[in-house]
């Protein structure tokens, strides 16, 4: 049995816990999971498992990061239904995607064996002047753990944040990592927000993927309360985008960019 709670994307189930001597009837809330298909121009692009909030964002993000479109100027319409978003852009481009081109999310950010490579320029977060300091990367990941309301009930999400000079300005929590930073992606391209001089966080591990979507995005920092995989500070090193991660504890890894970072 379940039923809806005030929160998005989470459901309270009626389920047995096991209190260390017996079983007990309890209710639990846990993370929704659902399927959203992104059908661009009529061509379906990808189905993407997701908790099912900020359906906006994270279609806009996706495309946006697939280079679908390039800003909100390109979107002429969107229209949801159950399980679905269809968009329709400026230029059609949805209309020259392969057959094959529709790919599959899970939420751990995995992709099915098609691929869409991406159409149009991504944005290179070029080398600039130190963009933090230890006491405001420490401070900055404090109030990202601070603001996963959904994981605190569930335990079942990651979240991802923008953050700029006076603290956070965005922060999103869903099923996947992957997901957040598009919903992100998605929230300053609908907002107009300049990421230049922002900083990413995210609770989830930084892969070569994630160094990605924060160069098409512009991005020249990226904060984590986890780790870094060799290829993302591989790919970091060579596009100027500093990592910092493992983040706990007053402590920190400096995976790429030391002369970004001060103490």
């Amino acid at each position: 049995m379940k039923k809806k709670c005030a929160t998005e994307g989470i459901e309270r189930l009626r389920l047995s816990r096991f209190d260390g001597k017996r079983f007990r009837a309890a209710g639990v809330d846990v993370v929704r999971e659902e399927l959203l298909e992104v059908v661009a121009d009529g061509s379906a692009v990808v189905t993407i498992a997701c908790a099912g909030i900020h359906l906006r964002e994270l279609a806009v993000g996706f495309l946006k990061q697939e280079g679908l479109i390039e800003g909100p100027g390109d979107i002429r319409a969107m229209t949801f239904r159950p399980g679905r978003v269809d968009v329709r852009t400026r230029e059609g481009k949805g209309r020259a995607l392969p057959a094959a081109a529709e790919k599959t999310i899970a939420s751990s950010g995995a992709r099915g064996s098609r691929t869409l490579k991406p159409q149009g320029r991504a944005k290179t977060a070029a080398p600039g002047p130190a963009q933090l300091d230890a006491p405001t990367a420490l401070g900055l990941m404090e109030a990202l753990l601070a603001a996963t309301e959904v994981h605190e009930r569930t335990r079942g999400t990651h979240c991802s944040a923008i953050a700029g000079p006076r603290g956070i300005l965005a922060a999103r929590e869903d099923i996947g990592r992957h997901n957040t930073v598009d919903m992100l992606c998605g929230w300053a391209l609908l907002e107009g927000v300049d990421l230049a001089d922002k900083v990413l966080l995210t609770t989830g591990r930084v892969s070569s993927e994630i160094v990605s979507k924060a160069r098409r995005m512009g991005i020249p920092c990226i904060l984590s309360h986890s780790a870094a995989t060799s290829r993302a500070v591989a790919l970091a090193e060579t596009l100027g985008i500093a990592i910092v991660g493992y983040v706990r504890g007053g402590t920190f890894i400096v995976y790429a960019g030391r002369e970004a970072v001060k103490a």
